[in-house]
């Protein structure tokens, strides 16, 4: 992966951690409780990759390719527990 990009999506993943109380916001209003993890998660990794697509199309002037979407992947993997620790309910 471009290292202009990791470092932008490594900036990226920081922030999103940061923004848990917007995703239960989220949740609480779609009356998701029961769901609230997986769907709290599926935001938080949703962001991820729009972040991951926009970055390559703005800074590579061209959709990521399979290699760089794979280290997109086990960049994401590095964070995974901390992810799994966070709670949105």
């Amino acid at each position: 992966m471009d290292k202009k990009i990791q470092k932008i999506m490594q900036e990226k993943i920081h922030e999103t951690m940061g923004k848990v109380n917007e995703v239960t916001s989220l949740i609480n209003l779609l009356d998701l409780s029961s769901d609230a993890n997986s769907f709290g998660y599926g935001v938080m990794i949703g962001r991820l990759y729009n972040s991951f697509y926009y970055q390559s199309r703005r800074i590579l002037k061209r959709d990521p390719t399979e290699q760089e979407f794979s280290d997109f992947i086990e960049l994401v993997k590095q964070y995974q527990s901390k992810f799994l620790d966070i709670s949105f309910s």
